[in-house]
């Protein structure tokens, strides 16, 4: 699929896009644009592809994405099924706004790093995320000069946080044609809908609109990454979400997120997480 461009809006008035969202549906989909984007998540839970990195998001959550990198945030079903609401902080700004020459200014070289570092993806751990959300909270909520001073602090306080991951793998490139519209778009809805269940390669290859001999070689050409694994992670991401959040025991999560082998979601959980189910889950509560 070719990530569609989406042209991001502004007024007279701002040189940069700052709102609020509560629908889940909102920019749902595979997606890129020029503006690098600042993003905090209040309220709602979900998965977030950005370039070939696949994660769970949460409340508290602080991301930023920088220019034409591909990104989707993809609520859980139980937002569109309930109408719950989510609540998610989104700034839009292009790299230059403030005008070509300032990046260049030696004493914003820490911000042409993190620019440069948000060109995979940059997620900011919970610590430091707090103050960061905060500072988007009142960058929403002022006007003038002020507006562009929050921004600066926000981009600031990103640079220098000790705990922060870059999301999209080093050499991430996207070659998608146009000819492949919506196709990974379709990969991956099928796959958060049906995950709990063995999805069967003709399957997902009848979705794909490929051959099923061909449908592993060109999900890999397109993510980086196998199908089994791919689907796994999103697995292991339920399962983290029940370990922290539900009262069932660590086999009970095991079968709730889709596997049917307590050894293999044992496996896998510890080859994604890098901890045993049952320390992450004493990591979250006490």
């Amino acid at each position: 699929m070719k990530p569609q461009l989406l042209k991001v809006s502004t007024d007279t008035l701002h040189s940069f896009s700052a709102r609020r969202d509560t629908a889940p549906d909102i920019n749902n989909r595979w997606h890129y644009h020029e503006e690098t984007e600042l993003i905090y998540v209040r309220k709602g839970t979900g998965t977030q592809f950005i370039g070939d990195s696949m994660l769970s998001f949460k409340p508290g959550d602080v991301v930023l994405v920088g220019s034409n990198l591909p990104h989707y945030w993809r609520f859980d079903e139980e937002y569109f099924r309930d109408g719950s609401e989510v609540e998610v902080w989104a700034i839009h700004f292009k790299e230059n706004f403030f005008g070509q020459a300032f990046l260049e200014l030696p004493e914003n070289h820490e911000l042409r790093k993190v620019l440069e570092q948000s060109r995979r993806g940059v997620r900011i751990g919970a610590d430091e995320s707090v103050a960061i959300s905060a500072i988007i909270r009142q960058l929403t909520e002022t006007e003038g000069t002020t507006r562009l001073i929050r921004l600066l602090e926000a981009l600031t306080s990103i640079a220098r946080a000790k705990d922060k991951t870059l999301l999209a793998s080093l050499g991430f490139r996207y070659n998608f044609q146009d000819s492949e519209k919506d196709r990974i778009q379709s990969i991956y809805n099928y796959s958060i809908t049906n995950f709990k269940k063995k999805i069967q390669l003709a399957e997902i290859a009848e979705v794909a609109r490929v051959s099923h001999h061909s449908f592993c070689k060109y999900f890999k050409s397109k993510s980086g990454k196998t199908y089994s694994r791919f689907i796994n992670e999103i697995r292991v991401g339920h399962a983290c979400k029940l370990l922290i959040e539900s009262r069932m025991t660590v086999k009970e999560v095991c079968y709730e997120s889709g596997f049917y082998n307590f050894a293999s979601f044992h496996k896998y959980f510890k080859e994604i997480t890098g901890k045993s189910p049952l320390s992450y889950q004493k990591t979250f509560v006490s």
